[in-house]
Order: structure tokens, then C-alpha cells, then sequence
């Protein structure tokens, strides 16, 4: 968790030293979900790669629309969260253009004993966006859709998922995010962001962790 928020501090520009070039919305990784794939606003390898972080894909291009170095690409498989793919990008070098770039695959980097990978660590709920977008925000995965799907995952597993259009999902995640604050998850939340630095002030993280932590807690709380 510590790391993660120190994540999407750099993402959002608070309390670093790389100033603009953090405000930048993120590649996303992709789900293929009931049949169709989907950008999706979380990154379930991420706390593997914390307790990992020799296994994280080598070679790639970094960026600031990429901080994390990759793309996965996952799939729900028989009611379980599947790593398919994890993909960087580098310079194509059979290109006349030395800027040039191409996508291969890592996989075989992190997982090379398996074809896929079922992320039996991952714990939360996945957020996956559709549909118009209908407001751009160029930082993390802030900008906000027409409709959205979420899945809460729990080992693994797929526990429940919910649909919502945008102002049903607007609704839930208000009311998912009171229900946040309860908890100790939140209370930890803040004190590492606090940690990092000092003069953060309550109001700006209740709003820093509403707007930019997708998710809210391990699973639905409300209705």
C-alpha cells in the first residue's frame, strides 16, 4: 500500500520533484471481460512486482505515460482474474526510424513457467471504463466514461460484478468512499500520505484519495 500511494503521488505531482511532467494519464493495462476487451483503470500485478521488485519487466521503454514500465493484459476465465500477456514497448530496431517502436512481449520474464498466470494475490476491486469518455483528465486514470463495469476480485476469484452508467457509478463511488473513511484502510492511507509529506493538509487528501484511488477499499461496501 505504501508504495502504491507513493505512486499515485508522482503520478498527480504532489510532494516530488518532477513538477509537470507527472501530470500525465497512464497507458492502461487490458481486460477481456464477457467476451469483449477493455482498458482497465487498476493494475493488479503491481503489488506483486512490491514484494517482486526484481521480477518487474526489463528492457522497456519509460515514460511518464508508463511509470510502471508495462502492460498487462489479463482475462476473466472461468470466474478467475488470468494474466494472458505482459507487454513493453522498445525501440524497433529494424526500422529506418530510430524513434521507432514496437510492443513485444515480457511474459516469459516474470512467468516463464507458465502460459498464464492466475493472480491469486490480487485483492480489490477492478475498475473498467467504457463507452464515450466524458470528461478528460490528463493525470493517472482520472478522466471519467459513459459506463462502467466493476469487479470485485478476491484471490483471485471474481466474487461479484456490478454495471453502472456514469452517474450511477458517480453515486456508488461517493458512497463507497464514505464508507472508506471507516476503516482502517483509510486511516493507514492517510498516514502514508502524510509520511511522504508533512505539510499535506486533511481536506486536499480526503479529495486526492477520492479523485485518484480508484477502487476504494477491498470490496463493495455498499449496496
Amino acid at each position: 500500500m505504501k508504495k502504491f500511494l507513493i505512486f499515485l503521488l508522482i503520478l498527480a505531482g504532489v510532494g516530488t520533484a518532477k513538477g509537470d511532467c507527472s501530470f500525465t494519464a497512464q497507458y492502461p493495462d487490458i481486460i477481456k471481460f464477457k467476451g469483449k476487451k477493455y482498458d482497465l483503470n487498476s493494475n493488479p500485478l503491481e503489488p506483486y512486482f512490491e514484494k517482486n521488485p526484481n521480477k518487474r519487466p526489463q528492457g522497456g521503454i519509460m515514460s511518464t505515460a508508463l511509470w510502471r514500465g508495462y502492460v498487462a493484459e489479463f482475462a476473466i476465465i472461468d470466474e478467475q482474474l488470468m494474466l494472458t500477456d505482459i507487454k513493453i514497448e522498445v525501440y524497433d530496431k529494424e526500422s529506418k526510424d530510430e524513434y521507432d517502436t514496437k510492443w513485444i512481449s515480457a511474459y516469459d520474464q516474470v512467468f516463464p513457467e507458465s502460459k498464464m498466470k492466475k493472480i491469486d494475490w490480487y485483492i480489490g476491486i477492478l475498475i473498467i471504463p467504457h463507452g464515450k469518455l466524458v470528461d478528460y483528465v490528463h493525470m493517472g486514470y482520472a478522466s471519467t466514461y459513459q459506463k462502467y463495469w466493476l469487479l470485485e476480485i478476491k484471490e483471485g476469484n471474481l466474487i461479484e460484478d456490478r454495471y453502472y452508467q456514469y452517474k450511477q457509478y458517480i453515486d456508488f463511488k461517493l458512497r463507497q468512499f464514505r464508507e472508506y473513511q471507516k476503516t482502517e484502510q483509510y486511516k493507514s492511507a492517510v498516514e502514508e500520505l502524510k509520511k511522504n509529506d508533512s505539510t499535506l493538509k486533511d481536506e486536499f487528501i480526503e479529495t486526492f484519495l477520492f479523485d485518484y484511488l480508484s477502487g476504494y477499499a477491498d470490496e463493495f461496501l455498499v449496496d
